[in-house]
Protein backbone atom coordinates (compact mmCIF):
# COMPACT_ATOMS: atom_id res chain seq x y z
CA UNK A 1 0.00 0.00 0.00
CA UNK A 2 1.44 3.22 -1.27
CA UNK A 3 1.94 6.39 1.48
CA UNK A 4 -0.92 8.25 0.10
CA UNK A 5 -3.04 4.73 1.24
CA UNK A 6 -2.33 4.65 4.58
CA UNK A 7 -2.86 8.34 4.74
CA UNK A 8 -6.00 7.65 3.35
CA UNK A 9 -7.14 4.43 4.99
CA UNK A 10 -6.90 6.34 8.34
CA UNK A 11 -9.78 8.64 7.58
CA UNK A 12 -13.59 7.64 8.46
CA UNK A 13 -15.69 6.80 5.00
CA UNK A 14 -18.90 5.51 7.22
CA UNK A 15 -19.83 8.09 10.19
CA UNK A 16 -23.32 6.35 11.50
CA UNK A 17 -24.96 5.65 15.43
CA UNK A 18 -27.05 2.57 16.52
CA UNK A 19 -28.56 3.50 19.81
CA UNK A 20 -28.29 0.78 22.45
CA UNK A 21 -29.83 3.17 25.07
CA UNK A 22 -33.51 4.57 26.41
CA UNK A 23 -32.31 7.63 27.67
CA UNK A 24 -29.99 9.43 25.34
CA UNK A 25 -31.24 12.33 23.40
CA UNK A 26 -27.72 13.36 21.45
CA UNK A 27 -24.19 11.71 20.88
CA UNK A 28 -21.63 13.32 18.88
CA UNK A 29 -19.49 10.75 16.92
CA UNK A 30 -16.05 10.84 17.77
CA UNK A 31 -12.93 10.79 15.65
CA UNK A 32 -9.26 11.85 16.41
CA UNK A 33 -9.07 15.58 15.04
CA UNK A 34 -12.91 15.42 13.59
CA UNK A 35 -11.40 14.45 10.26
CA UNK A 36 -13.60 13.03 8.14
CA UNK A 37 -12.93 12.07 4.30
CA UNK A 38 -13.92 13.62 1.21
CA UNK A 39 -16.93 11.24 0.19
CA UNK A 40 -17.20 9.32 2.90
CA UNK A 41 -20.96 7.58 3.87
CA UNK A 42 -23.38 8.91 6.29
CA UNK A 43 -26.04 7.02 7.43
CA UNK A 44 -29.17 8.68 9.58
CA UNK A 45 -31.43 6.25 10.75
CA UNK A 46 -35.39 6.65 11.51
CA UNK A 47 -35.76 8.51 14.59
CA UNK A 48 -32.82 10.68 13.82
CA UNK A 49 -30.88 13.70 12.78
CA UNK A 50 -27.31 14.18 12.34
CA UNK A 51 -26.34 17.89 12.63
CA UNK A 52 -22.79 19.49 11.42
CA UNK A 53 -21.16 21.74 13.20
CA UNK A 54 -18.03 23.67 11.96
CA UNK A 55 -16.11 25.42 14.78
CA UNK A 56 -18.67 26.33 17.23
CA UNK A 57 -21.25 27.15 14.19
CA UNK A 58 -23.90 24.94 13.17
CA UNK A 59 -23.80 24.23 9.73
CA UNK A 60 -25.63 21.66 7.75
CA UNK A 61 -28.74 19.29 9.05
CA UNK A 62 -29.24 15.88 7.38
CA UNK A 63 -32.65 13.76 8.27
CA UNK A 64 -33.00 9.78 7.65
CA UNK A 65 -31.48 8.59 4.75
CA UNK A 66 -27.90 8.03 2.86
CA UNK A 67 -26.01 10.56 1.93
CA UNK A 68 -22.08 10.70 0.32
CA UNK A 69 -20.30 13.72 1.92
CA UNK A 70 -19.52 15.68 -1.25
CA UNK A 71 -19.69 19.69 -1.83
CA UNK A 72 -23.11 19.53 -3.34
CA UNK A 73 -24.29 17.32 -0.04
CA UNK A 74 -23.46 20.21 2.41
CA UNK A 75 -23.60 23.44 0.82
CA UNK A 76 -23.24 25.27 4.58
CA UNK A 77 -20.22 23.46 5.19
CA UNK A 78 -18.70 24.10 2.12
CA UNK A 79 -19.46 28.15 2.13
CA UNK A 80 -17.77 28.16 5.90
CA UNK A 81 -15.21 26.27 4.54
CA UNK A 82 -14.08 27.86 1.74
CA UNK A 83 -14.17 24.57 -0.44
CA UNK A 84 -13.67 25.27 -4.29
CA UNK A 85 -15.21 23.25 -6.69
CA UNK A 86 -13.62 19.89 -7.10
CA UNK A 87 -12.16 19.94 -3.13
CA UNK A 88 -11.71 16.26 -2.13
CA UNK A 89 -9.39 16.29 0.63
CA UNK A 90 -10.38 15.56 4.28
CA UNK A 91 -12.22 18.35 6.35
CA UNK A 92 -12.67 18.55 9.93
CA UNK A 93 -16.49 19.09 11.22
CA UNK A 94 -18.16 17.74 14.54
CA UNK A 95 -21.50 14.84 14.03
CA UNK A 96 -24.28 15.59 16.29
CA UNK A 97 -26.62 12.34 15.80
CA UNK A 98 -30.30 13.98 17.47
CA UNK A 99 -32.62 11.38 18.73
CA UNK A 100 -35.87 11.98 17.52
CA UNK A 101 -37.99 9.56 18.64
CA UNK A 102 -40.66 9.92 21.57
CA UNK A 103 -39.48 9.61 24.78
CA UNK A 104 -43.15 8.42 27.02
CA UNK A 105 -44.13 8.08 30.74
CA UNK A 106 -42.15 10.51 32.37
CA UNK A 107 -43.45 11.82 35.62
CA UNK A 108 -44.41 15.10 36.78
CA UNK A 109 -46.04 15.90 40.46
CA UNK A 110 -46.57 19.01 42.22
CA UNK A 111 -44.38 19.02 45.36
CA UNK A 112 -46.78 21.69 47.33
CA UNK A 113 -49.84 21.82 47.32
CA UNK A 114 -51.65 24.33 44.85
CA UNK A 115 -54.42 26.68 46.67
CA UNK A 116 -57.44 27.32 44.28
CA UNK A 117 -61.10 28.60 44.80
CA UNK A 118 -63.86 26.60 44.42
CA UNK A 119 -67.41 27.66 44.24
CA UNK A 120 -68.73 24.95 46.86
CA UNK A 121 -66.03 24.09 49.10
CA UNK A 122 -64.31 28.14 49.06
CA UNK A 123 -60.78 27.30 49.26
CA UNK A 124 -59.01 24.50 49.06
CA UNK A 125 -55.47 22.73 48.72
CA UNK A 126 -54.56 20.39 45.29
CA UNK A 127 -52.21 18.00 44.76
CA UNK A 128 -51.88 16.42 41.28
CA UNK A 129 -49.34 14.08 39.30
CA UNK A 130 -48.95 12.36 35.76
CA UNK A 131 -46.74 11.45 33.17
CA UNK A 132 -45.80 13.44 30.01
CA UNK A 133 -44.33 12.58 26.20
CA UNK A 134 -42.16 14.70 24.26
CA UNK A 135 -39.84 14.58 21.35
CA UNK A 136 -36.97 16.48 19.65
CA UNK A 137 -39.06 18.23 16.59
CA UNK A 138 -35.75 21.03 16.26
CA UNK A 139 -32.73 19.79 16.20
CA UNK A 140 -30.22 22.60 15.41
CA UNK A 141 -32.29 24.74 18.11
CA UNK A 142 -32.19 21.44 20.50
CA UNK A 143 -28.47 21.87 20.26
CA UNK A 144 -28.13 25.52 20.40
CA UNK A 145 -30.27 26.10 23.06
CA UNK A 146 -30.21 22.88 25.51
CA UNK A 147 -27.17 20.11 24.50
CA UNK A 148 -23.71 22.44 23.45
CA UNK A 149 -21.19 21.28 23.25
CA UNK A 150 -22.03 17.89 25.75
CA UNK A 151 -21.39 14.64 23.61
CA UNK A 152 -23.83 12.38 24.96
CA UNK A 153 -26.62 14.43 26.35
CA UNK A 154 -29.67 12.11 28.08
CA UNK A 155 -32.90 13.16 28.85
CA UNK A 156 -32.15 13.18 33.11
CA UNK A 157 -30.22 16.14 31.92
CA UNK A 158 -33.19 17.92 30.87
CA UNK A 159 -36.40 16.41 32.69
CA UNK A 160 -35.94 18.32 36.01
CA UNK A 161 -36.46 21.36 33.93
CA UNK A 162 -39.37 20.17 31.89
CA UNK A 163 -41.22 18.47 34.84
CA UNK A 164 -40.62 22.69 36.20
CA UNK A 165 -42.20 24.23 33.28
CA UNK A 166 -45.26 21.32 33.46
CA UNK A 167 -45.81 22.24 37.31
CA UNK A 168 -46.03 25.72 37.37
CA UNK A 169 -48.17 26.01 34.19
CA UNK A 170 -50.66 23.48 35.83
CA UNK A 171 -51.28 25.81 38.68
CA UNK A 172 -52.05 28.82 36.51
CA UNK A 173 -54.56 26.45 33.98
CA UNK A 174 -56.35 24.92 37.02
CA UNK A 175 -57.05 28.39 38.00
CA UNK A 176 -58.02 29.63 34.69
CA UNK A 177 -60.16 26.80 33.88
CA UNK A 178 -62.67 27.36 36.73
CA UNK A 179 -63.50 23.69 37.02
CA UNK A 180 -65.43 22.63 40.36
CA UNK A 181 -63.48 20.19 42.61
CA UNK A 182 -65.99 17.19 42.53
CA UNK A 183 -66.16 17.62 38.22
CA UNK A 184 -62.22 17.53 37.86
CA UNK A 185 -62.10 13.67 38.06
CA UNK A 186 -64.43 13.94 35.02
CA UNK A 187 -62.59 16.24 32.88
CA UNK A 188 -59.06 14.98 33.01
CA UNK A 189 -58.47 14.60 29.61
CA UNK A 190 -59.77 17.93 28.94
CA UNK A 191 -57.56 19.63 31.48
CA UNK A 192 -54.31 17.57 29.98
CA UNK A 193 -54.94 19.38 26.30
CA UNK A 194 -56.04 22.48 27.75
CA UNK A 195 -52.27 22.60 29.81
CA UNK A 196 -50.77 21.13 26.51
CA UNK A 197 -51.56 24.15 24.50
CA UNK A 198 -50.72 26.14 27.25
CA UNK A 199 -47.19 24.46 27.93
CA UNK A 200 -46.15 23.99 24.37
CA UNK A 201 -44.60 27.43 23.25
CA UNK A 202 -42.35 27.04 25.55
CA UNK A 203 -40.96 23.68 24.58
CA UNK A 204 -40.95 24.91 21.30
CA UNK A 205 -38.43 27.59 22.37
CA UNK A 206 -36.20 24.37 23.35
CA UNK A 207 -36.36 22.89 20.00
CA UNK A 208 -38.99 20.37 21.32
CA UNK A 209 -42.93 19.14 21.52
CA UNK A 210 -45.09 18.31 24.10
CA UNK A 211 -46.33 15.29 22.46
CA UNK A 212 -49.10 14.08 25.63
CA UNK A 213 -50.00 15.20 28.80
CA UNK A 214 -51.76 12.72 30.66
CA UNK A 215 -53.60 14.17 34.87
CA UNK A 216 -53.36 11.01 36.19
CA UNK A 217 -54.82 11.96 39.71
CA UNK A 218 -56.02 15.50 41.66
CA UNK A 219 -56.34 14.83 45.19
CA UNK A 220 -57.24 16.89 48.47
CA UNK A 221 -55.93 16.88 51.53
CA UNK A 222 -56.44 14.08 53.64
CA UNK A 223 -58.63 15.81 56.68
CA UNK A 224 -61.06 17.37 53.13
CA UNK A 225 -61.09 13.78 51.75
CA UNK A 226 -62.06 12.50 55.23
CA UNK A 227 -64.91 15.33 55.82
CA UNK A 228 -66.09 14.37 52.34
CA UNK A 229 -66.30 10.55 53.09
CA UNK A 230 -68.62 11.24 56.41
CA UNK A 231 -70.49 13.74 54.34
CA UNK A 232 -71.23 10.90 51.58
CA UNK A 233 -71.76 8.03 54.26
CA UNK A 234 -74.28 10.22 55.70
CA UNK A 235 -75.95 10.75 51.95
CA UNK A 236 -75.69 7.10 51.84
CA UNK A 237 -77.58 6.45 55.23
CA UNK A 238 -80.61 8.76 54.16
CA UNK A 239 -82.87 9.03 57.57
CA UNK A 240 -80.06 8.89 60.50
CA UNK A 241 -83.49 8.08 62.85
CA UNK A 242 -84.62 5.64 60.72
CA UNK A 243 -81.30 3.91 60.59
CA UNK A 244 -80.42 4.24 64.32
CA UNK A 245 -83.74 2.25 64.93
CA UNK A 246 -82.43 -0.63 62.75
CA UNK A 247 -78.88 -0.48 64.64
CA UNK A 248 -80.74 -0.73 67.96
CA UNK A 249 -83.05 -4.07 66.32
CA UNK A 250 -80.01 -5.13 65.12
CA UNK A 251 -77.84 -5.15 68.10
CA UNK A 252 -80.91 -6.46 70.30
CA UNK A 253 -81.44 -9.61 68.03
CA UNK A 254 -77.60 -10.60 68.28
CA UNK A 255 -77.91 -10.48 72.02
CA UNK A 256 -80.65 -12.53 71.87
CA UNK A 257 -79.34 -15.09 69.69
CA UNK A 258 -75.76 -15.09 72.19
CA UNK A 259 -77.42 -15.30 75.30
CA UNK A 260 -74.35 -16.54 77.01
CA UNK A 261 -72.07 -14.11 75.50
CA UNK A 262 -72.24 -11.64 78.50
CA UNK A 263 -72.77 -14.49 81.06
CA UNK A 264 -75.32 -15.04 83.70
CA UNK A 265 -77.15 -12.25 85.14
CA UNK A 266 -75.00 -9.43 83.62
CA UNK A 267 -76.13 -10.53 80.17
CA UNK A 268 -79.76 -9.95 81.17
CA UNK A 269 -78.98 -6.71 82.23
CA UNK A 270 -77.41 -5.60 79.13
CA UNK A 271 -80.71 -7.09 76.99
CA UNK A 272 -82.68 -4.56 79.82
CA UNK A 273 -81.02 -1.54 78.97
CA UNK A 274 -80.70 -2.72 74.88
CA UNK A 275 -84.45 -3.16 75.30
CA UNK A 276 -85.05 0.05 77.14
CA UNK A 277 -82.57 2.09 74.85
CA UNK A 278 -84.46 0.30 71.48
CA UNK A 279 -88.25 1.69 73.19
CA UNK A 280 -87.18 5.09 73.75
CA UNK A 281 -85.30 5.60 69.92
CA UNK A 282 -88.75 3.63 68.84
CA UNK A 283 -90.89 6.08 70.39
CA UNK A 284 -88.87 9.20 69.52
CA UNK A 285 -90.17 8.29 65.69
CA UNK A 286 -94.11 8.77 66.87
CA UNK A 287 -93.07 11.87 68.77
CA UNK A 288 -93.15 15.61 67.42
CA UNK A 289 -90.28 17.53 66.27
CA UNK A 290 -90.81 19.91 69.43
CA UNK A 291 -88.28 22.92 68.84
CA UNK A 292 -86.78 21.35 65.82
CA UNK A 293 -90.06 22.49 64.35
CA UNK A 294 -90.12 26.18 62.77
CA UNK A 295 -92.99 28.46 64.71
CA UNK A 296 -95.83 29.46 61.99
CA UNK A 297 -95.40 31.80 59.58
CA UNK A 298 -96.41 35.89 61.12
CA UNK A 299 -99.64 36.69 59.20
CA UNK A 300 -99.52 38.90 56.79
CA UNK A 301 -100.94 42.54 57.74
CA UNK A 302 -103.51 43.95 55.14
CA UNK A 303 -102.74 47.08 53.40
CA UNK A 304 -105.92 49.83 52.69
CA UNK A 305 -105.89 51.96 49.92
CA UNK A 306 -108.08 55.25 50.80
CA UNK A 307 -109.59 57.98 48.30
CA UNK A 308 -108.54 61.14 50.01
CA UNK A 309 -108.75 64.72 48.36
CA UNK A 310 -109.54 63.04 45.37
CA UNK A 311 -106.40 61.35 45.43
CA UNK A 312 -105.83 57.82 46.10
CA UNK A 313 -103.16 57.48 48.56
CA UNK A 314 -101.44 54.59 50.85
CA UNK A 315 -101.24 51.52 51.09
CA UNK A 316 -102.00 52.27 55.02
CA UNK A 317 -102.09 49.68 58.10
CA UNK A 318 -104.98 49.55 60.10
CA UNK A 319 -103.51 51.39 62.50
CA UNK A 320 -102.36 54.02 60.17
CA UNK A 321 -106.34 54.63 59.11
CA UNK A 322 -106.89 54.90 62.87
CA UNK A 323 -104.86 57.75 62.98
CA UNK A 324 -106.60 59.16 60.03
CA UNK A 325 -109.81 59.13 61.28
CA UNK A 326 -108.85 60.89 64.56
CA UNK A 327 -107.59 63.90 61.87
CA UNK A 328 -110.70 63.91 59.96
CA UNK A 329 -109.40 62.84 57.08
CA UNK A 330 -111.04 59.41 56.59
CA UNK A 331 -114.71 59.30 57.25
CA UNK A 332 -117.70 56.30 56.93
CA UNK A 333 -117.98 58.07 53.21
CA UNK A 334 -114.41 57.88 52.43
CA UNK A 335 -113.71 55.20 49.73
CA UNK A 336 -111.74 51.94 50.60
CA UNK A 337 -110.03 49.26 48.13
CA UNK A 338 -107.54 46.25 49.34
CA UNK A 339 -106.32 43.49 48.05
CA UNK A 340 -109.16 40.75 47.56
CA UNK A 341 -112.04 43.33 46.57
CA UNK A 342 -113.67 43.66 43.46
CA UNK A 343 -114.63 47.48 44.31
CA UNK A 344 -114.23 50.35 46.08
CA UNK A 345 -116.51 50.70 49.14
CA UNK A 346 -116.94 53.11 51.66
CA UNK A 347 -114.92 52.76 55.01
CA UNK A 348 -118.20 52.52 56.73
CA UNK A 349 -119.54 49.26 55.25
CA UNK A 350 -116.23 47.10 55.68
CA UNK A 351 -116.40 45.24 58.46
CA UNK A 352 -113.28 45.21 59.71
CA UNK A 353 -113.27 48.43 59.70
CA UNK A 354 -115.96 49.05 62.06
CA UNK A 355 -114.18 49.36 65.27
CA UNK A 356 -112.24 52.78 63.67
CA UNK A 357 -115.23 54.86 63.61
CA UNK A 358 -117.18 55.90 66.85
CA UNK A 359 -119.90 54.14 67.63
CA UNK A 360 -123.34 56.06 68.76
CA UNK A 361 -125.21 54.55 71.98
CA UNK A 362 -128.06 52.89 71.79
CA UNK A 363 -131.33 54.56 72.17
CA UNK A 364 -132.72 54.46 75.87
CA UNK A 365 -135.24 52.24 76.90
CA UNK A 366 -138.68 53.25 75.67
CA UNK A 367 -136.87 56.31 74.34
CA UNK A 368 -137.07 58.29 70.42
CA UNK A 369 -134.92 57.29 67.72
CA UNK A 370 -131.73 59.29 67.87
CA UNK A 371 -129.78 60.84 64.64
CA UNK A 372 -126.46 62.48 64.11
CA UNK A 373 -126.51 65.62 61.47
CA UNK A 374 -123.42 66.78 59.77
CA UNK A 375 -123.21 70.67 60.41
CA UNK A 376 -120.62 73.23 58.94
CA UNK A 377 -118.59 69.66 57.87
CA UNK A 378 -118.69 68.50 61.54
CA UNK A 379 -120.67 65.94 63.05
CA UNK A 380 -123.18 66.97 65.85
CA UNK A 381 -125.45 65.27 67.88
CA UNK A 382 -127.16 62.26 68.90
CA UNK A 383 -130.57 64.71 68.14
CA UNK A 384 -133.96 62.99 69.17
CA UNK A 385 -137.14 63.73 67.15
CA UNK A 386 -138.35 66.36 69.42
CA UNK A 387 -134.88 68.02 69.20
CA UNK A 388 -134.72 67.44 65.54
CA UNK A 389 -137.75 70.04 65.19
CA UNK A 390 -136.28 72.58 66.82
CA UNK A 391 -133.26 72.19 63.98
CA UNK A 392 -135.32 72.53 61.70
CA UNK A 393 -137.70 74.96 63.06
CA UNK A 394 -133.83 76.93 63.36
CA UNK A 395 -132.48 75.84 60.05
CA UNK A 396 -129.68 73.83 60.69
CA UNK A 397 -131.84 70.90 59.50
CA UNK A 398 -132.84 71.28 55.84
CA UNK A 399 -133.38 68.27 53.02
CA UNK A 400 -130.04 68.17 51.74
CA UNK A 401 -128.51 68.16 55.60
CA UNK A 402 -126.43 64.60 55.82
CA UNK A 403 -127.83 62.38 58.82
CA UNK A 404 -127.39 59.30 60.04
CA UNK A 405 -128.16 57.23 62.88
CA UNK A 406 -127.40 53.27 64.08
CA UNK A 407 -128.45 50.45 61.44
CA UNK A 408 -127.46 52.91 58.69
CA UNK A 409 -125.00 51.88 56.72
CA UNK A 410 -123.52 55.15 55.20
CA UNK A 411 -125.03 58.79 55.62
CA UNK A 412 -127.72 60.29 53.80
CA UNK A 413 -129.48 63.18 52.77
CA UNK A 414 -132.38 64.21 55.83
CA UNK A 415 -135.48 64.01 52.33
CA UNK A 416 -133.79 60.27 51.68
CA UNK A 417 -134.88 59.28 55.50
CA UNK A 418 -138.79 58.54 55.04
CA UNK A 419 -139.48 59.62 58.99
CA UNK A 420 -137.38 62.65 58.19
CA UNK A 421 -138.78 63.43 55.04
CA UNK A 422 -142.30 63.44 56.57
CA UNK A 423 -141.13 65.69 59.14
CA UNK A 424 -139.46 67.88 57.17
CA UNK A 425 -143.06 68.48 55.05
CA UNK A 426 -145.46 68.62 58.54
CA UNK A 427 -143.23 72.09 59.67
CA UNK A 428 -144.02 75.37 58.97
CA UNK A 429 -140.97 76.42 57.32
CA UNK A 430 -138.78 78.68 59.40
CA UNK A 431 -140.41 82.31 59.79
CA UNK A 432 -138.97 85.02 58.23
CA UNK A 433 -136.51 87.78 59.40
CA UNK A 434 -138.77 90.44 61.10
CA UNK A 435 -139.20 93.71 59.07
CA UNK A 436 -138.74 97.42 60.30
CA UNK A 437 -142.53 98.71 61.84
CA UNK A 438 -143.78 101.97 59.22
CA UNK A 439 -143.09 104.99 59.36
CA UNK A 440 -146.47 106.74 60.63
CA UNK A 441 -148.96 108.09 57.70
Amino acid sequence: MSLWGKITGEFIDVIEWTDDSNDTLVYRFERYGNEIKYGAKLTVRQAQMAVFVNEGQIADVFVPGMYTLETKNVPILSTLQGWKYGFQSPFKAEVYFVNTRQFTDYKWGTKNPVIVRDPEFQMVRLRAFGTYAFRVTDAAAFIKEVVGTDGHFTTEEIAEQLRNIIVSRFSNSIAQAKIPVLDLAANYTELGQFITNTIAPEFEAYGLSLTKLLVENISLPPEVEAAMDKRSSMGIVGNLHQYTQFQAAEALRAAAENPGAAGGSMGLGMGFVMAQQMGQTLAGASQPAGDSAPPPMPAATAQYFAHVNQQQAGPFAKEALSKLVEGGQLTRDTLIWKQGMATWQAAGEIDELQDLFPQAPPPLPGGDVTYFLSINGKQAGPFMMEALQKQIQGGQLTAATLVWKPGMAKWQAAQEVEELSLLLNSLPPPLPPEQPPLPPQ
